[in-house]
């Protein structure tokens, strides 16, 4: 090797050896220390820097609050809300053992923190920065700051500033004004704000009158108070609130401020039903609560409040202008029908199931979205639940077509391999077992009245409702699936996949059930029904969606379920109410009745080409805690039935409220309204109940038919309604006009107590 190519290999060993040292030197231990301590430094400066700077504010204490406006689609005004309902009272006022339930609620270490929580605060920061929404863990300093001070905005610079002006405020002022601030300014729902105005609204006394008990529920209602409101609390909700109502007097007891013998014989103290606001009677304080509902969804949607909860606050503080799409002369007449063909007709002191029915009904412009009419109840003052807009009871045989839009829409096959249409043959037998191939599931659902049918296509099955047929549709299309397609159409998420859901087991609304409908009206395109049309506040722009959607499922498999649908009403369930009703003419209709099991729930949910309306009669018991009862008798009539007086309000309603005659345009070469079969005799039909046996009569796959109007209105003129406002009682209305008082059959499709879902 030559002497430079020595030097050269020498040269390379050293950068070689030189390398790692080169590195170590790089990022030694001193180093990162240092770099570390730097950057701590820095954030220490930095956050002396925001302490000088920051000064706390003057309080807002909600002082700056405005009312909001409702307004019909038309402008005229629907309600105006008055002031924000709060009164600031003294602690002294407020007893200790109340005053401490709020203390073990939310931040046991009160007493003895320096006003804030740097770990949540941390991670309340850190959720902002990913998308992840509201904090937890903040003290209740913070939230007094939050509430008091600041805006309820979901940034970083406001968390910032929470952190900086709750050590402030822990310094300047004492725990017991800290506290008091705190329980008169944060917000318990049914707009409320304050711990004395709270004590009025769920108990009728005076904050100074609280029982612990009492204050424990008010104290753990801050964490959801709409979700927690016991008077409209789903199973869940009241089953969570119940938990950390325990959570609250366990913690007292483990702070020493609550006696362990005390505790043991608390009971939970159920809170009255809310009294309602003046101006709010008749269906106002319904249509006010669903326009608020569906605006805070999407303030939350966009984000502007981080939950639900937070919206409605924001919402009751007042300075909007909402628009709500109701049509003010749909909806008087709504509300006059469901008081002609059935409140009317209800008498308590004769029997006392007629004070346990409760009506709910919501109609639909199936090509916009827009809710045009809602009827919440008698009276927001006399009944505390919106009818329209509850969950809780089940859909019935209603979801029975949601079953064969998801047939239609996956080509799905029968256990035999034929393909499912109308035209299919199932074993309509009651009680037969469902099988997947060739293995029994272990259901078997009953057919109303236990009838067994035989062989039936799917149409006269839809025309009956025959149970044990969708039992096994369900089944060959595959649960999983056909939970997907009731998603997709808009029922409630995250639902059971599990064959007793075929019988409309799960819970729904009319306002869920209208939009559902809505959608295969709108051959297949999904329809969100929208109460809110606008929505304007000084500070803020709300941005609200199309009610009207993407194709969830194609327009041959709603336009076939449709076609189906014509034979429910031209020959099925509902063609006492509907099809023989005088005021039809030719206007075509679809639909569907429904009547849950023990008959606590009874539907019929139908559609013209340009009117979507689902009425829903829910038998809840009158007095607290309002469970769900039968309605066996109500009205006289031994069972309440979809075909009965929900068929009867929506014929009254939708006749006098569709306009001219229309046809339905549908690309489907299946169902009821394709095969013309016998014309429909004036002898009165069988009952809704299927308690005849049944006949070897091929179903009936005709259009509607065609028939000359009564001379006693011409079916294309609309019968004169009110232009009064619909805040009116109902009961209060004037009377009714002369083509408002056809005679109609009272409830004829009631037979016997039946079993299973129909």
């Amino acid at each position: 090797m030559g002497r430079a190519e020595e030097r050269r290999a020498r040269q390379r060993r050293g950068r070689r050896a030189a390398g790692p040292s080169g590195i170590r030197r790089l990022f030694t231990w001193k180093k990162i220390l240092g770099t570390f301590l730097g950057l701590c430094l820095l954030g220490i400066g930095g956050f002396i820097v925001l302490y000088l700077m920051i000064d706390v504010p003057q309080g807002n204490a909600l002082a700056q609050e405005q009312s909001n406006v409702y307004k019909y689609a038309d402008g005229s005004t629907l309600a105006r809300t008055g002031e924000v309902n709060r009164e600031v009272v003294d602690l002294a006022q407020v007893p200790k053992e109340v005053q401490r339930t709020f203390v073990a609620a939310e931040n046991k270490s009160f007493y003895s923190d320096s006003g804030v929580d740097l770990k949540g605060t941390a991670r309340g920061v850190l959720n902002t920065l990913s998308g992840k929404g509201k904090q937890g863990g903040s003290t209740i300093t913070q939230q007094y700051v939050k509430n008091y001070y600041l805006t309820q905005e979901q940034t970083v610079t406001r968390k910032l500033k929470e952190l900086v002006i709750s050590l402030k405020v822990d310094r300047q002022m004492s725990k017991d004004d800290i506290l008091a601030g705190y329980i008169n300014t944060s917000y318990y729902g049914r707009g409320t704000y304050g711990i004395q105005a709270a004590a009025q609204a769920y108990y009728r006394v005076d904050a100074e009158d609280l029982t612990v008990e009492q204050g424990a529920y008010l104290a753990a209602l801050l964490q959801a108070p709409s979700q927690y409101d016991w008077s409209s609390a789903s199973d869940t909700g009241r089953k969570l609130v119940k938990q950390r109502w325990n959570y609250v007097l366990d913690n007292m007891v483990e702070e020493g401020w609550l006696d362990a013998t005390e505790r043991a014989a608390a009971k939970f103290p159920v809170p009255k039903d809310p009294a309602g606001a003046p101006g709010m009677e008749g269906q106002t304080g319904y249509l006010v609560e669903a326009a608020n509902a569906e605006l805070a969804r999407q303030l939350v949607d966009q984000g502007a409040a981080a939950d639900t909860e937070e919206a409605l606050a924001r919402i009751d503080r007042g300075g909007w202008t909402i628009t709500v799409n109701i049509d003010k002369k749909k909806q008087a007449q709504l509300v006059r029908s469901v008081k002609q063909q059935l409140t009317s007709k209800l008498d308590p002191k004769e029997r006392e199931v007629d004070a346990d029915v409760q009506a709910g009904a919501v109609s639909v412009d199936p090509k916009t979205g827009r809710v045009l009419a809602m009827y919440g109840g008698v009276d927001y003052l006399k009944h505390f639940r919106n009818n329209a807009t509850r969950l809780d009871y089940q859909a019935a045989s209603t979801f029975k077509p949601v079953i064969l839009a998801a047939a239609l829409e996956d080509a799905a096959e029968t256990q035999d391999g034929d393909p499912i249409t109308a035209k299919t043959i199932y074993d309509g037998d009651s009680e037969r077992p469902a099988e997947d191939n060739g293995r029994e599931v272990g259901f078997a659902p009953p057919n109303e009245d236990d009838v067994d049918y035989g062989d039936v296509t799917v149409q006269t099955a839809m025309n009956k409702s025959i149970n044990s047929v969708f039992a096994q549709m369900g089944i060959d299309v595959g649960m999983d699936r056909v939970m997907e397609v009731a998603e997709d159409l808009g029922m409630s998420g995250g639902l059971e996949a599990v064959p007793a859901q075929t019988l409309g087991s799960m819970g729904a609304s009319p306002l869920q059930m209208a939009g559902v409908y809505a959608t295969f009206d709108n051959h297949g395109k999904k329809v969100t029904p929208a109460i809110v049309g606008a929505a304007e506040h000084k500070d803020l722009t709300v941005d609200l969606p199309d009610p009207v959607g993407e194709q969830v499922i194609s327009r041959e498999a709603a336009d076939t379920v449709t076609s189906v649908l014509t034979g429910v009403v031209d020959d099925g369930t509902a063609r006492v109410s509907v099809r023989n009703n005088p005021a039809r003419g030719e206007q075509q209709v679809a639909g569907k009745t429904g009547t849950s099991d023990e008959n606590k729930s009874a539907w019929f949910t139908g559609y013209t080409p340009g009117l979507v309306t689902s009425v829903g009669l829910f038998g809840e018991n009158d007095e607290p805690p309002h469970n769900q009862v039968p309605m066996y008798k109500a009205g006289g009539e031994p069972r309440v039935n979809g075909g009965g007086f929900p068929a009867l309000i929506w014929a009254q309603y939708t006749f006098g409220a569709m306009g001219g005659v229309t046809e339905f345009d549908l690309e489907t070469d299946q169902g009821a309204a394709v095969e013309p079969d016998e014309e429909p005799t004036s002898e009165a039909p069988p009952s809704e109940s299927p308690s005849e046996e049944p006949t070897s009569e091929a179903p009936t796959t005709s259009a509607p038919p065609t028939r000359e109007a009564p001379t006693t209105q011409d079916p294309t003129t609309e019968p004169p309604v009110s232009d009064e406002p619909t805040t009116d009682d109902p009961t209060s209305e004037p009377p009714p006009t002369e083509t408002s008082e056809i005679e109609l059959p009272d409830n004829p499709a009631a037979p016997g107590n039946g079993n299973g879902n129909e």
